[in-house]
């Protein structure tokens, strides 16, 4: 079976302002180098459709959603948040993004592709259950795990998040939630401030100073995330899959280069062989030099390809 790609046109329209690094450029980065790579015919392509409300509803508040449909501008651009901005085809693209992270659980859940990559934009990691921000709308990923959790019937779903910031929202919205396992390394202290303190059973905060570098990054997610993963058995495995850590992007002071990115991948895939059928869906997260992205996300599609 295939690797199934999600992405859809919506997602190169949405813009927050040509100096902000969260751009439609990402994508083309990302297509670009799939293509360079002879990656982009071994998979299978799939528009993203829209989030039905019910699925928004299982993981945000009714009134945060109806909000966010309210400031959705008929043009120009609204800043929701200090991070956050929409401007018309914003709320189409979140709608899209959030559709395709469910659309691609139920692909891998009925057996028509091995696993999934979902090209979206906006991200979704700091979106909490009523708050927009760090260039999150609606929680991709939070919306996957809702809905593998309800539609399938599943007990457990672990969702590993290697982007460079705390992935905040999930953690908000999953707090409660024993079925959901949350994975998140992330450098610290740095934004969103948040996580360093957690103490619960189901998250697994591993914060990490700047510098970090791959051989200390392989050695804190052997020690810390793969035990309590294999503890968890989880059924289905979802990423928010942050390439922001590369030693090239500015946004953060990581040093991991692509074959971190390949051996992060590979030990997702042997917990999900193990417990969950090999069922992963990815969701792209952070990640802005160009360059770095579209080399880090191949690498990671490659490997989930097993090309």
């Amino acid at each position: 079976m295939q690797t199934a790609y999600y992405t859809h046109s919506s997602f190169l329209l949405h813009e927050m302002g040509g100096w902000h690094p969260e751009s439609p450029a990402r994508l083309r980065a990302i297509d670009d180098r799939l293509h360079a790579a002879h990656l982009f015919d071994f998979l299978a392509h799939h528009d993203a459709p829209e989030v039905t409300r019910a699925q928004l509803l299982r993981v945000h508040d009714a009134a945060y959603v109806d909000a966010l449909e309210a400031a959705s501008p008929s043009v120009g651009v609204r800043v929701i948040d200090v991070d956050a901005s929409m401007n018309p085809h914003t709320l189409t693209a979140a709608r899209h993004a959030a559709g395709g992270a469910a659309d691609a659980v139920d692909r891998v859940m009925r057996g028509e592709v091995a696993n999934a990559f979902v090209a979206c934009r906006p991200p979704g990691h700091h979106a909490t259950r009523n708050q927009a921000m760090g260039f999150c709308f609606f929680n991709n990923v939070a919306v996957a795990a809702a809905h593998a959790l309800a539609v399938h019937g599943l007990e457990r779903v672990a969702i590993v998040d290697f982007d460079v910031h705390h992935g905040n929202g999930t953690e908000d919205i999953f707090r409660d939630d024993p079925r959901v396992m949350l994975c998140s390394t992330f450098q610290h202290p740095y934004y969103p401030h948040s996580g360093a303190d957690t103490v619960n059973a189901h998250i697994v905060n591993v914060p990490l100073p700047a510098g970090t570098v791959g051989s200390a990054y392989r050695a804190a997610f052997s020690a810390q995330i793969l035990p309590r993963l294999e503890a968890f058995r989880p059924q289905f495995v979802l990423c928010s899959a942050g390439f922001d850590g590369h030693r090239e992007d500015d946004m953060a002071q990581f040093g991991l280069v692509e074959a971190d990115y390949v051996w992060i991948t590979e030990r997702v895939m042997e917990v999900a062989a193990r417990h969950a059928e090999g069922r992963i869906v990815s969701m792209l997260e952070g990640g802005y030099d160009l360059s770095a992205l579209g080399r880090s996300v191949a690498a990671h599609i490659k490997t989930l390809a097993g090309l």
